[in-house]
């Protein structure tokens, strides 16, 4: 369902995350005040509450882009998801997917349980044919210019045509969040030297160099090359991809707390810290999570975004800027035919180099 501009609509589950509906209600008017978010929203949860909530912040006046669907259960971010999609069907959750589905949204965000979101979403609404499994992608900075990681998590056991598909999700998805036109495509491995790696990147790189007419693939490339900013789109399976995503969350938080220590050990240091306080603020800004939020669930017929359970507004209102990049590229046709032409071209190799 492709849309532009004002005919846009996002809903947005309001009730998942760790910082609730409250947060959800800041990150809406941060989008629509500051980043000028053009688009209509269905915001999903209690009702009452979000009216209230929508008031305090002065967005009732929106109440044309605004409307508010009424749910009364909320799934946990320790439940079953199974379990939690089939006992809470009036959830916030399940009520957001079920708009994405009927094409009454264009794209849905949450910040509440990634196993729910995922099990429902790929029940509800299904992979884009050809596609076998969907995909997290993640955007990450970089020395240059931030670029897209998939998968990092959606799928830890992954064969070698999962990877080929994580290429093409992750290459419109470049296409789309960072307007890129030719992402140049990498495979994460130990070594770029041929046969550096493991049987899943070692039987995958043959199929990526088959395929090099439907995505732009540039090789392998090294874990110390990943923030070097020259490639567009790294894959991996989602074992290693979640592994680099949180060490790399986990070293950022360490270098900030880090310098922070350091910077008021004495007076000089605090003097000097104060005079480069625009500059802390900027890498702040540049290496942050919150400009890039919003993982979306790549390969399904329709546009689910998972965001942080603890995401703050910021990183919300970055989200619901991300999912309107996404449903404006229209993404999901254009996987369908990429999808398509490669799983072709690998059939066609593997007739040819059958005995």
């Amino acid at each position: 369902m492709g849309a532009s501009a004002v005919n846009c609509t996002i809903a947005v589950d309001t009730m998942g995350g760790d910082k609730g509906p409250t947060e959800f209600i800041r990150g809406l008017f941060y989008a629509i005040e500051e980043l000028k978010l053009d688009c209509n929203f269905t915001l999903v949860g209690n009702q009452r509450l979000l009216e209230r909530l929508l008031k305090v912040r002065k967005l009732d006046v929106y109440s044309d882009r605004i409307k508010i669907t009424h749910s009364t259960q909320v799934i946990g971010m320790d439940e079953k998801p199974i379990q939690a999609l089939k006992t809470k069907k009036d959830s916030s959750m399940v009520k957001a997917i079920a708009l994405l589905k009927n094409q009454e949204a264009d794209a849905m965000i949450s910040c509440g349980n990634t196993g729910a979101l995922m099990a429902g979403g790929t029940l509800r609404l299904r992979q884009i044919p050809g596609v076998d499994r969907p995909a997290l992608g993640i955007i990450v900075p970089s020395k240059r210019n931030p670029f897209v990681l998939t998968d990092v998590g959606a799928n830890p056991e992954s064969t070698p045509e999962n990877l080929v598909h994580n290429a093409i999700l992750g290459s419109n998805y470049a296409k789309a969040a960072l307007n890129i036109s030719n992402p140049r495509v990498a495979l994460l491995t130990i070594g770029t030297e041929e046969g550096k790696g493991n049987t899943l990147t070692n039987t995958t790189h043959p199929l990526l160099q088959n395929i090099d007419g439907v995505i732009n693939y540039v090789g392998p490339i090294e874990g110390f090359q990943l923030f070097d900013g020259d490639v567009d789109v790294v894959v991996c399976d989602g074992f290693v991809g979640n592994i680099v995503l949180k060490s790399s969350e986990a070293l950022f938080g360490f270098i900030g707390n880090t310098m922070r220590e350091e910077l008021v050990r004495n007076v000089k240091r605090k003097i000097g810290a104060v005079l480069s306080k625009s500059a802390f603020k900027d890498m702040k800004t540049r290496l942050g999570p919150d400009q890039h939020a919003g993982a979306p669930l790549l390969g399904l017929r329709g546009n689910i975004l998972k965001s942080h359970g603890s995401s703050n507004f910021i990183a919300i209102a970055n989200a619901l800027r991300i999912a309107k990049e996404v449903v404006t590229h229209d993404m999901i046709d254009s996987i369908g035919s990429e999808i398509n032409q490669a799983n072709g071209l690998i059939t066609n190799s593997e007739a040819e180099n059958a005995p």
